[in-house]
């Protein structure tokens, strides 16, 4: 009887701590689901993608981070950002960087190579599965990387912690340009009826908000609060 009483208190206390459990879980989703119709996530990424980015120097380095597989819609929009400033500044160098994964790194290298950039100029380094890993094979890498002006294109939500890693590991002129995506300034509202939609189904054919707003920007919260995430361990390291 006892055992029996003991494993009642331990089962209720079990299932109160999982009610809890849950309703916390209920009350965060619905608050990431409140800041979904508000600016919040689109403010948050551009606080990381801004922040300490800027730089007044001509690169003599331009570093590609790359973690995605080609064609990849995240490496092929960084490959556009780097094309741009390769443009505009024809003397600086170009580093491919990628996991270990020499063949996506060769491709990218031809990409640029159609988009105009000079083979002569870009350098690869396939080694390092994270920022900090990939900057500290960089620095192992090139000698005298750590003296020049560098500039990094990653993603927005990557680049706060990325400027961190590479200040913390000495690198003297840094800057970082955030492969945004542009928006599309185009009316994309229509007419329900005209386009044979039902009487019965709301209508919401002129409402961004919520046909694109509200879901780019809940998808964007994960992103956001996934990257704080990264930025709290690599604080606790050390790293940044």
């Amino acid at each position: 009887m006892e055992f029996k009483a003991s494993f009642i208190k331990v089962a209720r206390r079990l299932f109160s701590w999982f009610r809890s459990l849950i309703l916390a879980l209920g009350v965060f989703c619905f608050i990431l689901v409140l800041i979904a119709f508000t600016r919040l996530p689109y403010e948050a990424q551009r606080w990381l993608g801004d922040t300490d980015a800027s730089y007044n120097f001509s690169p003599d380095y331009i570093i590609f981070l790359g973690g995605s597989g080609m064609p990849s819609e995240s490496n092929l929009i960084r490959l556009y950002y780097v094309e741009q400033l390769a443009s505009n500044f024809p003397s600086s160098k170009i580093i491919i960087t990628h996991p270990y994964d020499s063949a996506t790194a060769e491709e990218m290298s031809k990409v640029l190579v159609q988009m105009g950039v000079d083979k002569v100029r870009i350098n690869k380094m396939v080694r390092g599965t994270n920022t900090r890993e990939q900057a500290l094979e960089l620095k192992n890498s090139f000698s005298d990387l750590t003296m020049n002006k560098i500039v990094i294109v990653t993603s927005p939500e990557n680049m706060y912690r990325t400027i961190k890693v590479f200040k913390n590991l000495n690198f003297l002129n840094v800057g970082g340009v955030s492969a945004y995506e542009n928006a599309m300034y185009v009316d994309l509202t229509y007419n329900l009826k005209k386009v044979g939609g039902k009487d019965y189904v709301p209508d919401i054919s002129s409402y961004m908000g919520i046909r694109y707003n509200f879901w780019n920007y809940l998808k964007l919260e994960i992103t956001c609060l996934r990257e704080f995430a990264a930025i709290i361990f690599y604080q606790l390291n050390g790293w940044i």
